[in-house]
């Protein structure tokens, strides 16, 4: 796995952008910036650290799918950690085999740097060769949509 990074800065304090990005208010601000991975990008669960969490969306057939993950590591604010250990395929979770193991076990992390009113959002993540091309082009435009939503 490579580890890529993505910077953003946003003129909002790091308690309004963390609560946006994460849609710890309305889930519906989660929905909007990871719209730009999937029109139906949502999640399933909590932030809190230990926690299962779902990020899934639906295919163009209608089929639901995405990870299967834990938040290894939270700090309100400041920082979360996700670690993606399985594929939802439908209802079912998949935890081993040929589909998961290339990258369960890696992080994504956001970080979460105030000063003086702006905050920079910090991702980094493990991604396999397969998907380097679409995280390095796709991110930089759900942070775009993020710093839309925060700086409302």
């Amino acid at each position: 796995m490579k580890k890529l990074q993505f910077k953003k800065s946003i003129d909002a304090s790091a308690e309004k952008v963390y609560n946006i990005m994460l849609g710890i208010n309305n889930i519906e601000t989660y929905e909007q910036w990871t719209s730009e991975f999937n029109p139906t990008s949502t999640y399933e669960g909590s932030w809190e650290k230990g926690s299962k969490i779902y990020f899934i969306g639906t295919d163009e057939n209608g089929k639901r799918g995405g990870m299967v993950s834990e938040i290894a590591d939270v700090v309100p604010f400041r920082f979360v950690s996700i670690r993606h250990y399985g594929i939802l395929d439908g209802e079912n979770e998949i935890t081993e085999g040929d589909m998961v193991e290339k990258w369960a076990g890696g992080l994504e992390n956001y970080s979460f740097q105030e000063n003086n009113g702006t905050t920079t959002v910090t991702v980094e993540m493990d991604a396999i060769e397969d998907y380097l091309d679409y995280f390095s082009s796709t991110w930089p435009k759900a942070l775009n949509k993020l710093k839309e939503l925060a700086e409302k």
